[in-house]
């Protein structure tokens, strides 16, 4: 499947949320309530497209999968388990609607995420998952990340990713 990830707009923010809830709601199916699962609101879309570029992929006019990119680094990864970099990226937010999932969206977008950070320009792709039954880990392992470390931030187990572009 092809995925063009578009820049998120603050028409998007509604539907965002509401992509991101819907993916909670199918974690919270599989595996329960847990430090996975976030708390989405419209007011937490807006700041993170103001502090990072958020983008969307749609089905027609339907959004199904987004993902956000940024500069600063997350409070949860901690620098020093990464390679030497001089323009890292950091992969946040990434949700594929619960119904697409296990289709080859969500790394279709990995690789357009990729082209975007290679144009940026940026020289790696770094991200965290729990270390956990609902964490993405093995998802990020296909998709070529190479797990760089593992720590624990506020009680979550986590493992860290690292892509060089």
């Amino acid at each position: 499947m092809r995925v063009d990830l578009q820049l998120a707009t603050e028409k998007d923010v509604a539907e965002l949320v509401a992509l991101r809830i819907a993916v909670n709601e199918h974690l919270a199916q599989q595996y329960g309530e847990g430090y996975w699962l976030s708390r989405p609101t419209e007011k937490g879309a807006l700041f993170g497209m103001r502090n990072a570029k958020v983008y969307v992929a749609r089905h027609g006019t339907k959004l199904v999968a987004t993902l956000t990119l940024a500069r600063k680094k997350p409070w949860a990864i901690d620098a020093k388990y990464f390679s030497k970099s001089e323009r890292p990226l950091y992969l946040t937010n990434m949700a594929v609607e619960p119904g697409r999932q296990r289709r080859g969206l969500g790394r279709t977008s990995i690789e357009e995420a990729r082209r975007i950070a290679v144009q940026w320009p940026g020289d790696a792709l770094r991200l965290d998952a729990y270390d956990a039954a609902a964490g993405a880990g093995e998802f990020y392992r296909k998709c070529g990340f190479r797990e760089v470390g593992r720590a624990t931030y506020r009680n979550a187990p986590l493992i860290y990713f690292e892509m060089l572009v």
